[in-house]
């Protein structure tokens, strides 16, 4: 290959990132203004599903694209803790939970997927229908990318603010019963990522393989 064909190629692999980037940022944004990004189950907790932008740019772009959209991430939640407060939003006003860990999706999900995929190449050559398994290692990386997305968020809630958040909690909850910052932070709110886990699995699984079929 000579190196206008080499300059071509280049040119049309950064035009075609920087397209990637740019279209998973935007359905951040988008996403962080309506209720498909955040689903409130009570005063305190939301489900979300913005993460998941995140995992999908790094494995498909690498963890640089991976940790800007997570930063995009983290911007929209640290202004909507500014624009819309709840009695538990002052933690995002911190960038060290609402930006850091998100941006920490991009690259653990991007080196997360490329070690699952490794070890299942041998599997799928070794398969007649390894196409089926083709799914596996992004829907690993999506329980993987939630977990550090959940993972990182309450683990700096409970360094930074354990027992204000544990009052927050119990004011807007008086019927919970419940006064240990740890197992409120770690116990109630970390349930909520199994769901998150599961629903990043299908998600990711399905879109990557999509996605790494037409990239080809």
């Amino acid at each position: 290959m000579n190196t206008t064909s080499q300059s071509r190629e280049v040119k049309k692999l950064d035009v075609r990132k920087m397209t990637v980037i740019g279209m998973l940022s935007a359905i951040s944004i988008i996403m962080s203004m309506t209720p498909i990004g955040y689903v409130p189950i009570n005063p305190v907790v939301n489900l979300t599903i913005m993460h998941i932008p995140v995992i999908i740019g790094a494995i498909v772009e690498g963890p640089l694209a991976g940790a800007f959209i997570g930063f995009i991430f983290g911007a929209t939640s640290l202004m909507r803790a500014i624009t819309g407060p709840t009695v538990t939003n002052f933690i995002f006003m911190n960038p060290l939970v609402s930006i850091l860990p998100r941006m920490l999706i991009g690259v653990a999900s991007y080196y997360t997927y490329v070690f699952v995929s490794k070890r299942f190449n041998k599997l799928l050559e070794s398969k007649p229908k390894g196409n089926k398994l083709k799914t596996i290692p992004a829907a690993i990386t999506g329980v993987i990318g939630t977990l550090v997305n959940t993972g990182g968020v309450l683990g700096m809630t409970y360094i930074l603010y354990a027992q204000r958040f544990a009052e927050a909690f119990i004011s807007a909850n008086p019927d919970a019963n419940v006064y240990s910052p740890a197992y409120i932070i770690f116990g109630i709110v970390g349930a909520n990522a199994l769901a998150e886990a599961i629903l990043a699995a299908i998600i990711v699984g399905s879109v990557v393989t999509v996605l790494k079929t037409v990239k080809r």
